[in-house]
């Protein structure tokens, strides 16, 4: 919709009044977003209220295309941008034998990962799987015909066929330590699910159980990446299993981490 000089300066006074820090870009966002007046002034006040703007406005940008969210998901971050690149490099590196490479994004989320890898790599067999029923309706229509997305705990989601056939097992475990939870942004902590962050007691819990479950999912020659923090990539790659190679992934540009496991071929 169009919004005149006044009612855009009167949406930006409000953003910049309830904290937002880039109130005139939101500002604008929201107008090209609203169908009318009514549906701009409802996203306004869903955003000044607090709410994530990618989750008012209904995607977020990632990669360079936008992954569809909505109220009660993780928003993914840009830092996640080296877990996805990161997947579709192995998945083009599983596929150059000629066979369709399988790519599995644990913990996933709305799938935006997934997502990625489906787009980027056509032929390859794309699952998701996260705990979040919400999460999962989100990768799943993120996903459309290109992947399957499930419900369930880590691998008891997965369909039984995929064991020992994974190429590439990508997940942004949830790694905030328990105690580190109530220093993240009001925004995270009041729109954000608990369990899509809280690692337990240092972080990697989730991660632990999902790397102990890796050797009977991954082919050999597959490998799994994980996203951690910088300080937290050494107990990462201490928790791979063992005999598998393990590298550390940093991008400074999104402010990435991410440990790759390899296991032998």
């Amino acid at each position: 919709m169009r919004a005149t000089g006044p009612a855009r300066d009167l949406l930006v006074a409000r953003l910049r009044a309830a904290g937002c820090v880039f109130a005139e870009e939101e500002a604008a966002l929201l107008v090209d977003e609203a169908v009318d007046a009514a549906a701009l002034e409802a996203m306004t006040v869903r955003r000044v209220g607090g709410e994530p703007l990618e989750t008012v406005v209904g995607w977020v940008a990632f990669c360079g295309r936008r992954v569809g969210v909505g109220p009660g998901v993780f928003v993914p971050r840009r830092r996640t941008e080296l877990l996805a690149r990161t997947a579709v490099d192995h998945a083009r590196a599983a596929g150059r034998d000629g066979r369709a490479p399988v790519v599995v994004e644990m913990c996933c989320g709305v799938g935006a990962v997934a997502t990625v890898v489906a787009q980027d790599v056509p032929d390859a067999v794309v699952h998701a799987a996260d705990v979040d029923p919400v999460a999962v309706a989100w990768a799943a229509r993120n996903l459309a015909d290109a992947g399957r997305a499930h419900v369930g705990d880590l691998f008891a989601a997965l369909p039984a066929t995929l064991r020992g056939r994974v190429d590439v097992l990508v997940a942004n475990a949830p790694y905030v330590p328990t105690a580190a939870v109530a220093t993240m942004p009001v925004e995270s902590r009041a729109h954000e699910p608990l369990v899509a962050v809280d690692g337990g007691a240092d972080g990697l819990d989730v991660q632990r159980r999902l790397l102990a479950g890796a050797p009977a999912w991954v082919r050999p020659g597959g490998c799994v990446v994980v996203e951690t923090s910088r300080d937290q990539a050494p107990r990462t790659a201490a928790a791979c299993p063992p005999g598998w190679t393990t590298r550390v992934l940093r991008d400074d540009d999104v402010d990435g981490t991410a440990v790759v496991a390899t296991r032998p071929a």
